[in-house]
Protein backbone atom coordinates (compact mmCIF):
# COMPACT_ATOMS: atom_id res chain seq x y z
CA UNK A 1 0.00 0.00 0.00
CA UNK A 2 1.09 3.31 -1.12
CA UNK A 3 1.18 5.86 1.48
CA UNK A 4 1.29 10.21 0.73
CA UNK A 5 3.12 11.94 2.78
CA UNK A 6 5.08 15.70 2.66
CA UNK A 7 8.32 16.95 3.90
CA UNK A 8 9.56 20.18 4.83
CA UNK A 9 12.95 21.33 3.41
CA UNK A 10 13.66 23.35 6.58
CA UNK A 11 14.67 21.18 9.96
CA UNK A 12 12.94 22.77 12.00
CA UNK A 13 9.25 23.00 11.39
CA UNK A 14 7.13 25.55 12.93
CA UNK A 15 3.74 25.40 14.92
CA UNK A 16 2.46 28.69 16.27
CA UNK A 17 1.03 26.56 19.24
CA UNK A 18 3.54 24.44 20.87
CA UNK A 19 0.94 22.02 22.87
CA UNK A 20 -0.49 20.99 19.41
CA UNK A 21 3.10 19.00 18.02
CA UNK A 22 2.80 16.05 20.30
CA UNK A 23 -1.03 16.16 18.74
CA UNK A 24 -0.23 16.48 14.59
CA UNK A 25 2.70 13.81 15.34
CA UNK A 26 0.28 11.44 16.81
CA UNK A 27 -2.21 12.18 14.24
CA UNK A 28 -0.90 12.73 11.01
CA UNK A 29 2.58 11.91 10.73
CA UNK A 30 4.24 8.76 10.84
CA UNK A 31 6.26 7.62 13.51
CA UNK A 32 9.68 6.80 13.12
CA UNK A 33 10.52 5.35 16.93
CA UNK A 34 8.98 5.72 20.18
CA UNK A 35 7.24 8.88 21.57
CA UNK A 36 9.50 10.28 24.56
CA UNK A 37 7.86 12.12 27.16
CA UNK A 38 9.85 15.66 27.53
CA UNK A 39 10.24 17.37 30.31
CA UNK A 40 7.53 20.34 30.50
CA UNK A 41 10.59 23.26 30.18
CA UNK A 42 8.50 25.73 29.20
CA UNK A 43 10.92 28.38 27.63
CA UNK A 44 13.27 25.89 25.38
CA UNK A 45 9.91 25.18 24.19
CA UNK A 46 9.20 28.55 23.24
CA UNK A 47 12.67 28.90 21.79
CA UNK A 48 12.72 25.81 19.58
CA UNK A 49 8.82 26.09 18.27
CA UNK A 50 7.96 30.04 18.45
CA UNK A 51 11.49 31.37 17.35
CA UNK A 52 10.87 34.39 14.87
CA UNK A 53 11.77 33.12 10.97
CA UNK A 54 14.57 34.56 9.06
CA UNK A 55 13.94 36.48 6.52
CA UNK A 56 15.27 35.50 3.40
CA UNK A 57 15.91 37.96 0.11
CA UNK A 58 15.90 42.22 -0.17
CA UNK A 59 13.01 44.02 1.24
CA UNK A 60 10.23 44.94 0.70
CA UNK A 61 9.17 41.19 -1.04
CA UNK A 62 6.46 41.70 -3.83
CA UNK A 63 4.24 38.68 -3.95
CA UNK A 64 1.53 38.15 -6.47
CA UNK A 65 -1.39 35.68 -5.72
CA UNK A 66 -2.57 34.20 -8.64
CA UNK A 67 -4.13 31.18 -10.33
CA UNK A 68 -5.66 31.99 -13.44
CA UNK A 69 -9.02 30.00 -12.38
CA UNK A 70 -11.13 31.82 -9.58
CA UNK A 71 -12.69 30.06 -7.11
CA UNK A 72 -9.51 28.06 -6.61
CA UNK A 73 -8.76 30.24 -3.00
CA UNK A 74 -6.44 33.51 -4.00
CA UNK A 75 -8.21 35.69 -1.76
CA UNK A 76 -8.28 32.91 0.85
CA UNK A 77 -4.56 32.56 0.64
CA UNK A 78 -4.00 36.40 0.39
CA UNK A 79 -5.70 37.12 3.92
CA UNK A 80 -4.78 33.93 6.17
CA UNK A 81 -0.99 33.77 4.87
CA UNK A 82 -0.84 38.26 4.85
CA UNK A 83 -2.26 38.00 8.30
CA UNK A 84 0.17 35.24 9.18
CA UNK A 85 3.32 36.96 8.31
CA UNK A 86 2.41 39.67 10.17
CA UNK A 87 1.69 37.42 13.63
CA UNK A 88 5.28 36.73 12.62
CA UNK A 89 6.18 40.26 12.99
CA UNK A 90 6.54 41.23 9.41
CA UNK A 91 5.11 44.45 8.31
CA UNK A 92 2.75 43.65 5.80
CA UNK A 93 0.74 45.89 2.62
CA UNK A 94 -1.90 43.60 0.89
CA UNK A 95 -3.29 44.82 -2.22
CA UNK A 96 -6.27 44.22 -3.63
CA UNK A 97 -6.27 44.58 -7.10
CA UNK A 98 -9.16 42.85 -8.76
CA UNK A 99 -11.05 45.59 -9.92
CA UNK A 100 -14.96 46.34 -9.36
CA UNK A 101 -14.78 42.40 -7.91
CA UNK A 102 -12.60 43.04 -4.78
CA UNK A 103 -13.61 40.87 -1.82
CA UNK A 104 -10.27 41.16 0.52
CA UNK A 105 -11.76 43.36 2.79
CA UNK A 106 -14.96 41.12 3.09
CA UNK A 107 -12.40 38.62 4.30
CA UNK A 108 -10.60 40.70 6.75
CA UNK A 109 -13.87 41.97 8.30
CA UNK A 110 -12.55 45.59 7.12
CA UNK A 111 -14.99 46.45 4.50
CA UNK A 112 -16.38 49.44 6.78
CA UNK A 113 -13.32 51.21 6.95
CA UNK A 114 -12.57 51.38 3.26
CA UNK A 115 -13.27 55.42 2.19
CA UNK A 116 -10.31 55.54 0.09
CA UNK A 117 -8.82 53.19 -2.55
CA UNK A 118 -6.17 53.95 -4.84
CA UNK A 119 -8.41 55.66 -7.75
CA UNK A 120 -8.45 58.58 -5.26
CA UNK A 121 -4.21 58.68 -5.13
CA UNK A 122 -4.13 58.91 -8.21
CA UNK A 123 -6.48 61.24 -8.88
CA UNK A 124 -5.16 63.64 -6.24
CA UNK A 125 -8.06 63.37 -4.12
CA UNK A 126 -6.02 62.03 -0.70
CA UNK A 127 -2.87 60.59 -0.09
CA UNK A 128 -1.17 57.32 0.49
CA UNK A 129 -1.61 57.11 3.92
CA UNK A 130 -5.06 57.77 3.74
CA UNK A 131 -6.57 54.93 1.16
CA UNK A 132 -4.31 52.32 3.73
CA UNK A 133 -6.29 50.57 5.75
CA UNK A 134 -4.23 49.68 9.23
CA UNK A 135 -5.68 46.16 11.09
CA UNK A 136 -6.47 46.79 14.66
CA UNK A 137 -6.05 43.14 15.42
CA UNK A 138 -2.57 43.07 14.10
CA UNK A 139 -1.01 46.90 13.61
CA UNK A 140 1.30 45.67 11.01
CA UNK A 141 -0.94 44.58 8.68
CA UNK A 142 -2.32 47.06 6.29
CA UNK A 143 -4.72 46.85 3.26
CA UNK A 144 -5.09 48.81 0.06
CA UNK A 145 -7.71 48.08 -2.84
CA UNK A 146 -7.46 49.52 -5.72
CA UNK A 147 -10.94 50.23 -6.92
CA UNK A 148 -14.33 50.83 -4.97
CA UNK A 149 -16.88 47.89 -5.93
CA UNK A 150 -18.52 48.05 -9.28
CA UNK A 151 -16.57 50.71 -10.29
CA UNK A 152 -13.98 51.05 -13.80
CA UNK A 153 -10.33 52.14 -13.81
CA UNK A 154 -9.28 54.96 -15.72
CA UNK A 155 -7.76 53.97 -19.07
CA UNK A 156 -4.78 54.75 -18.16
CA UNK A 157 -4.44 52.63 -14.75
CA UNK A 158 -1.91 49.66 -15.87
CA UNK A 159 1.40 48.07 -14.54
CA UNK A 160 3.21 51.37 -14.41
CA UNK A 161 0.55 52.69 -12.33
CA UNK A 162 0.75 49.92 -10.01
CA UNK A 163 4.72 50.33 -10.09
CA UNK A 164 4.25 53.51 -8.84
CA UNK A 165 1.93 52.71 -6.24
CA UNK A 166 4.82 49.83 -5.31
CA UNK A 167 7.65 52.47 -5.22
CA UNK A 168 5.45 54.94 -2.92
CA UNK A 169 5.44 52.10 -0.50
CA UNK A 170 8.62 51.66 -0.43
CA UNK A 171 9.43 55.20 0.00
CA UNK A 172 6.97 56.00 3.02
CA UNK A 173 8.51 57.75 5.84
CA UNK A 174 7.75 55.28 8.39
CA UNK A 175 9.22 52.65 6.54
CA UNK A 176 9.35 50.05 3.95
CA UNK A 177 6.86 47.07 4.69
CA UNK A 178 8.76 43.72 4.71
CA UNK A 179 6.06 41.97 2.26
CA UNK A 180 3.82 43.96 -0.23
CA UNK A 181 1.33 40.81 -1.32
CA UNK A 182 -0.91 41.48 -4.44
CA UNK A 183 -4.03 39.55 -4.65
CA UNK A 184 -4.49 39.04 -8.45
CA UNK A 185 -7.70 39.04 -10.43
CA UNK A 186 -8.98 35.75 -12.21
CA UNK A 187 -8.38 35.43 -15.91
CA UNK A 188 -5.50 36.25 -18.06
CA UNK A 189 -6.64 39.66 -19.25
CA UNK A 190 -5.68 43.24 -18.57
CA UNK A 191 -6.13 42.58 -14.98
CA UNK A 192 -3.90 39.54 -14.72
CA UNK A 193 -1.43 41.96 -16.61
CA UNK A 194 -1.96 44.91 -14.18
CA UNK A 195 -1.37 42.75 -10.85
CA UNK A 196 1.80 40.71 -12.48
CA UNK A 197 3.90 43.88 -13.44
CA UNK A 198 5.80 44.99 -10.17
CA UNK A 199 5.90 41.38 -8.62
CA UNK A 200 8.98 39.00 -8.26
CA UNK A 201 7.76 36.36 -6.93
CA UNK A 202 4.83 34.52 -7.16
CA UNK A 203 2.29 32.12 -5.64
CA UNK A 204 0.34 29.71 -7.72
CA UNK A 205 -2.75 28.43 -5.80
CA UNK A 206 -4.80 25.46 -7.48
CA UNK A 207 -6.70 22.70 -6.70
CA UNK A 208 -6.37 18.95 -7.93
CA UNK A 209 -8.62 19.06 -10.43
CA UNK A 210 -8.18 19.33 -14.17
CA UNK A 211 -9.35 22.17 -15.18
CA UNK A 212 -8.05 24.14 -12.34
CA UNK A 213 -3.88 22.54 -13.53
CA UNK A 214 -4.43 23.32 -17.29
CA UNK A 215 -5.21 27.08 -16.44
CA UNK A 216 -2.23 27.02 -13.48
CA UNK A 217 -0.21 25.59 -16.28
CA UNK A 218 -0.70 28.31 -18.54
CA UNK A 219 -0.54 31.05 -16.03
CA UNK A 220 3.10 29.13 -15.28
CA UNK A 221 4.53 30.13 -18.74
CA UNK A 222 2.90 33.66 -18.72
CA UNK A 223 4.78 34.21 -15.34
CA UNK A 224 7.85 33.17 -16.82
CA UNK A 225 7.77 35.06 -19.57
CA UNK A 226 7.15 38.22 -17.92
CA UNK A 227 10.19 37.91 -15.66
CA UNK A 228 8.79 35.67 -12.82
CA UNK A 229 11.09 32.88 -12.29
CA UNK A 230 10.34 32.31 -8.39
CA UNK A 231 7.33 30.93 -8.77
CA UNK A 232 5.53 27.91 -5.81
CA UNK A 233 2.51 26.52 -5.55
CA UNK A 234 -0.11 26.21 -2.98
CA UNK A 235 -2.25 22.97 -3.75
CA UNK A 236 -5.59 23.75 -1.75
CA UNK A 237 -8.79 21.84 -0.85
CA UNK A 238 -7.36 18.85 -0.85
CA UNK A 239 -9.40 15.54 0.49
CA UNK A 240 -7.53 12.59 1.57
CA UNK A 241 -10.95 10.54 1.53
CA UNK A 242 -10.85 11.19 -2.12
CA UNK A 243 -7.23 11.03 -2.42
CA UNK A 244 -6.97 7.11 -0.83
CA UNK A 245 -10.42 6.14 -3.23
CA UNK A 246 -8.13 7.30 -6.60
CA UNK A 247 -10.99 9.77 -6.77
CA UNK A 248 -8.67 12.73 -6.45
CA UNK A 249 -4.83 13.65 -7.96
CA UNK A 250 -2.14 13.37 -5.19
CA UNK A 251 -0.20 16.09 -4.22
CA UNK A 252 2.68 14.40 -5.39
CA UNK A 253 0.70 13.95 -9.12
CA UNK A 254 0.17 17.97 -9.35
CA UNK A 255 3.33 18.79 -8.52
CA UNK A 256 4.77 16.37 -11.47
CA UNK A 257 2.52 18.06 -13.59
CA UNK A 258 3.12 21.41 -13.08
CA UNK A 259 6.81 21.30 -12.52
CA UNK A 260 6.63 23.97 -9.01
CA UNK A 261 8.44 23.95 -5.87
CA UNK A 262 5.60 23.42 -3.56
CA UNK A 263 4.76 25.75 -0.63
CA UNK A 264 1.98 24.33 0.97
CA UNK A 265 -0.92 21.77 0.92
CA UNK A 266 -4.18 22.95 2.35
CA UNK A 267 -6.82 20.55 3.62
CA UNK A 268 -10.24 20.94 2.72
CA UNK A 269 -12.33 22.49 5.78
CA UNK A 270 -16.17 23.46 6.05
CA UNK A 271 -14.74 26.15 8.67
CA UNK A 272 -13.35 28.60 5.65
CA UNK A 273 -16.87 29.24 4.98
CA UNK A 274 -17.81 30.17 8.38
CA UNK A 275 -14.46 32.56 8.71
CA UNK A 276 -15.44 34.26 5.25
CA UNK A 277 -19.13 34.96 5.97
CA UNK A 278 -17.63 36.34 9.84
CA UNK A 279 -14.80 38.21 8.45
CA UNK A 280 -12.50 36.64 10.46
CA UNK A 281 -9.53 34.74 8.90
CA UNK A 282 -9.09 31.31 9.59
CA UNK A 283 -5.54 31.70 11.52
CA UNK A 284 -7.18 33.79 14.05
CA UNK A 285 -9.04 30.84 15.27
CA UNK A 286 -9.11 29.65 18.98
CA UNK A 287 -8.30 26.49 18.65
CA UNK A 288 -6.61 26.42 15.44
CA UNK A 289 -8.02 24.01 12.35
CA UNK A 290 -5.93 21.79 9.87
CA UNK A 291 -6.49 24.71 7.23
CA UNK A 292 -5.10 27.71 9.39
CA UNK A 293 -2.47 25.59 10.97
CA UNK A 294 -1.55 25.06 7.31
CA UNK A 295 -1.68 28.61 5.67
CA UNK A 296 0.77 29.51 9.02
CA UNK A 297 3.03 26.56 7.65
CA UNK A 298 2.84 28.46 3.84
CA UNK A 299 3.62 31.62 5.53
CA UNK A 300 6.57 30.29 7.63
CA UNK A 301 7.99 28.73 4.36
CA UNK A 302 7.48 32.19 2.54
CA UNK A 303 9.45 33.93 4.65
CA UNK A 304 12.56 31.59 4.89
CA UNK A 305 12.17 31.07 0.67
CA UNK A 306 11.76 27.56 1.76
CA UNK A 307 9.27 24.58 0.46
CA UNK A 308 8.37 21.11 0.54
CA UNK A 309 8.58 17.93 -0.84
CA UNK A 310 5.93 15.59 -2.11
CA UNK A 311 6.78 11.77 -1.72
CA UNK A 312 5.74 7.92 -1.90
CA UNK A 313 7.22 5.60 0.61
CA UNK A 314 5.53 2.08 1.05
CA UNK A 315 3.02 1.73 3.55
CA UNK A 316 4.25 -1.34 6.03
CA UNK A 317 1.57 -4.05 5.59
CA UNK A 318 0.37 -4.38 8.92
CA UNK A 319 -1.36 -1.05 8.56
CA UNK A 320 -2.38 -1.32 5.16
CA UNK A 321 -5.85 -1.68 6.38
CA UNK A 322 -6.01 1.73 7.26
CA UNK A 323 -5.16 2.89 4.03
CA UNK A 324 -2.39 5.84 3.17
CA UNK A 325 -1.52 8.53 5.94
CA UNK A 326 -1.42 12.01 4.55
CA UNK A 327 0.85 14.38 6.62
CA UNK A 328 -0.48 18.35 5.86
CA UNK A 329 2.85 19.66 7.26
CA UNK A 330 6.21 19.25 7.01
CA UNK A 331 8.41 16.88 9.92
Amino acid sequence: MLSLQLFSANPNPILLNPSLKPVLNHRFLKPQKPCQKRKPTAISSVLQWNRKPELAGETPRVVVITSGKGGVGKTTTTANVGLSLARLGFSVVAIDADVGLRNLDLLLGLENRVNYTVVEVLNGDCRLDQALVRDKRWSNFELLCISKPRSKLPIGFGGKALEWLVDALKSREEGSPDFIIIDCPAGIDAGFITAITPANEAVLVTTPDITSLRDADRVTGLLECDGIRDIKMIVNRVRTDMIKGEDMMSVLDVQEMLGLSLLGVIPEDSEVIRSTNRGYPLVLNKPPTLAGLAFEQAAWRLVEQDSMKAVVVEEEPKRSVLGGLFSFFGG
